[in-house]
């Protein structure tokens, strides 16, 4: 036992980046998978939004990615995380803010849903929910091709294959010794049933 408790379920991704900057800084934590208890009283006593993650530290308990991040990079010694000049930290944030307003919705809520998540539950995926993605998705991989200058579906294959900075920098990331530890935590249930994303139809399924 830790006295850090990351709570969520396994493939989510937000609560896969609280995973990975922990695990960056060398910190030890447990995790409680909240697959069963989604939803619950249990759950919402823990995040009263319905979501993960949630991170307890020592009976200090935050929810939010960001603010988790946060916590994490300020709380304990290790590598830091954000820049020390406050011009590349305000990228940073600025690029947190990005991914949470303009890719993660696009790229997660709209397409990897309808294609990967409701099918393995046996749910029809909504084309038009596909259509309306897809070129929000190619306007924020443009911009971020773009910064990379300076710096996964067949339909996601197909746009990264015109944006080579976009695969160099996914394949450093590939490398990061924390990444590949996480990823191989959550491969066993990768392409399981994510029994509580039925209810995502009504709660997360945009109306086009």
């Amino acid at each position: 036992m830790t006295d850090v408790t990351v709570y969520g379920f396994p493939i989510s991704t937000f609560v896969n980046i609280i995973r990975l900057v922990l695990t960056h800084k060398n910190v030890a934590f447990d995790f409680h998978d909240l697959e069963p208890e989604m939803g619950s009283a249990s759950h919402l006593s823990l995040h009263p939004f319905n979501r993960v993650p949630i991170l307890d530290h020592a009976g200090f308990r935050i929810y939010e990615t960001s603010a988790i991040a946060l916590y994490v990079d300020e709380a304990f010694a290790g590598p830091a995380l954000q820049p020390g000049d406050l011009r590349p930290r305000a990228r940073v944030h600025q690029w947190i803010s990005a991914v949470s307003s303009y890719y993660y919705p696009y790229m997660s809520y709209h397409l990897s849903h309808e294609r990967l998540i409701y099918p393995a539950l046996g749910i029809a995926p909504d084309e038009k929910v596909v259509a309306h993605a897809l070129p929000r998705i190619a306007v924020a991989l443009d911009v971020m091709e773009r910064e990379l200058e300076h710096g996964q579906t067949p339909e996601g294959q197909q746009m990264l294959k015109s944006r080579p900075r976009i695969g160099a920098w996914r394949g450093r990331m590939e490398a990061q010794p924390a990444v590949i530890k996480v990823r191989a935590t959550v491969a066993p249930h990768i392409g399981k049933p994510v029994e509580h994303a039925r209810k995502w139809v009504e709660t997360h399924r945009p109306r086009y």
